[in-house]
């Protein structure tokens, strides 16, 4: 059985770590190379980085910590936010990155997801959808930070995603965003159930129980959150343990 895995997540704007709820109220957190030291050194299994306004602001990602962070960690790593083209793909993962995460640019050029995984394999490539329910019930992507509404239905588009070639999902919870309630499960179990791809849970997490609730109620691959890791309410070595004695696969 595969160990799921821990992610630590790095919202990074102007150089800076930031974190805020439903991606509004940004405050600074740290240095992005200080904390992928903490990380590592805590028993983090991969990082995942975003540079939350490189689409909106359209602009390309800042590329500088990328290869400061690849010398600092021997743990995978992602990086996200302003991807657009394989260029961008070649730059990062030049720079250190394991993978790479797409999503306004995706949106924007579904056939990006496939140049990208032929080029690269789709191990390198992470389809991140942002996600909101709306009045009738159904989860609707949003871009650009989650700050332009699309047209299109999240679980339709990760089942084309990985049919384009992505190897991951990642997926994120904008109504739960920072907001420490739990994740969305039921976005969670839907997803799971329609792809054949690991799945990263985003979004949501408050407390140790809402990992437990994520891993043991859906079948999702990894959970992924920010604020309760960057202000320690929550340390890794000791929610792994917990997980563990669970009866949750996890690298101790």
């Amino acid at each position: 059985m595969l160990t799921k895995r821990i992610i630590p997540c790095l919202d990074v704007k102007d150089g800076r770590v930031v974190k805020g709820k439903k991606f509004e109220g940004i405050k600074d957190v740290d240095d992005p190379v200080t904390l992928a030291r903490f990380y590592k050194e805590q028993g983090a299994d991969e990082l995942m980085f975003y540079d939350i306004t490189a689409s909106y602001e359209k602009r390309e990602i800042s590329l500088d910590f990328v290869s400061k962070v690849a010398k600092e960690i021997n743990i995978p790593f992602c990086v996200g936010g302003g991807v657009e083209s394989i260029g961008d793909f070649t730059k990062i993962l030049r720079k250190g990155a394991d993978k790479i995460s797409v999503n306004s640019g995706a949106v924007k050029n579904p056939s990006l997801i496939k140049e990208a995984s032929l080029k690269f394999g789709n191990q390198c490539v992470v389809l991140s959808i942002d996600a909101k329910k709306d009045e009738f019930g159904t989860y609707v992507v949003y871009t650009q930070g989650g700050r332009v509404k699309t047209d299109l239905e999240a679980i339709a588009w990760a089942k084309e995603g990985v049919r384009l070639g992505a190897g991951e999902i990642c997926i994120n919870s904008i109504d739960e965003d920072g907001m420490k309630n739990g994740y969305d499960v039921e976005l969670l179990d839907l997803l799971t159930k329609a792809v054949n791809v690991p799945v990263i849970a985003s979004g949501g997490a408050g407390k140790k129980e809402h990992f437990l609730e994520a891993l043991k109620e859906t079948s999702v691959d990894a959970v992924l959150a920010a604020s309760v890791f960057h202000y320690q309410e929550i340390l890794i070595p000791e929610l792994k343990t917990y997980l563990y004695d669970a009866g949750i696969a996890i690298r101790k």
